[in-house]
């Protein structure tokens, strides 16, 4: 079964950046092939690790709903929904030479992502024994934890940046696996863009309040930024930046 780690923490920390570098990472060390998971409805880890997306999960559910409406359907007559849509979900599963990637995606329009977080859970248990590693990045918040999608979790890494409120995520979503009764081996957190690397006396007081073991400090640094802005994935920074040297140290403490 595959050792999962899932990625988490409130919106705008960093996460899905940290997430890409962190599959990389495994990658670089052969320790592939690795399921990367995108489970955030509004989906960018594609973009972090450079690759392309022609269907999600959500894509798939909304073409097999609207062609039972369809005039002509796309599935042949001679084929069941059922079938047609595990040949459709097979083709969503994109590959890499060292990952994998499967996309969440959303529906359309109005309504809730149940349907789809469904589908999502049901894709993770019939490809668990398949990979050593399964990295998801979830959504932010807490919604993957509480409804139970991951098949497991054996490390659970929180994501913050600097803020009091960004710890305070940090730690709900902690116990909150604490009272899922989920028992990962390793729950820590990761600071992001920290300014020189360092962490003020506030930071580390809340981190201290919430019971929270820090893995690591990530620097803030602008290449990040600047790539962002162009377009360009992140797991294409310089081998001597300072957030992929950060994230590789936090890596050999977690002894993956």
């Amino acid at each position: 079964m595959a050792h999962v780690i899932a990625m988490a923490g409130k919106g705008g920390v960093g996460k899905t950046t940290l997430t890409g570098l962190l599959i990389q990472e495994l990658c670089r060390e052969k320790k592939g092939p690795v399921l990367a998971v995108d489970a955030d409805a509004n989906s960018n880890l594609n973009e972090v690790l450079g690759v392309e997306v022609d269907y999600t999960l959500g894509d798939i559910r909304e073409e097999v709903a609207q062609a039972e409406m369809a005039v002509k359907s796309p599935i042949p007559p001679s084929m069941s929904k059922a079938d047609y849509t595990e040949i459709k979900f097979n083709s969503a599963l994109i590959e890499e030479d060292d990952f994998d990637m499967l996309v969440m995606g959303r529906t359309q329009g109005k309504g809730c992502y149940c349907f789809v977080n469904g589908l999502l859970q049901a894709q993770l248990a019939k490809l668990q024994n398949h990979y050593p590693y399964i990295v998801v990045d979830n959504e932010a918040g807490m919604e993957h934890i509480s409804r139970g999608i991951l098949p497991s979790m054996q490390t659970a890494i929180l994501v913050s940046d600097c803020s009091r409120r960004g710890v305070q995520a940090a730690g709900r979503i902690a116990e909150l696996i604490r009272e899922c009764n989920m028992k990962p081996k390793t729950v820590g957190l990761i600071v992001n863009r920290a300014p020189k690397g360092e962490l003020n006396e506030g930071t580390k007081e809340e981190i201290e309040k919430q019971g929270l073991t820090l893995l690591g400090i990530v620097p803030q640094d602008e290449t990040v930024y600047q790539y962002d802005c162009d377009g360009k994935p992140t797991v294409e920074l310089p081998e001597d930046s300072p957030v992929k040297q950060a994230m590789r140290d936090i890596i050999k403490k977690l002894d993956l």
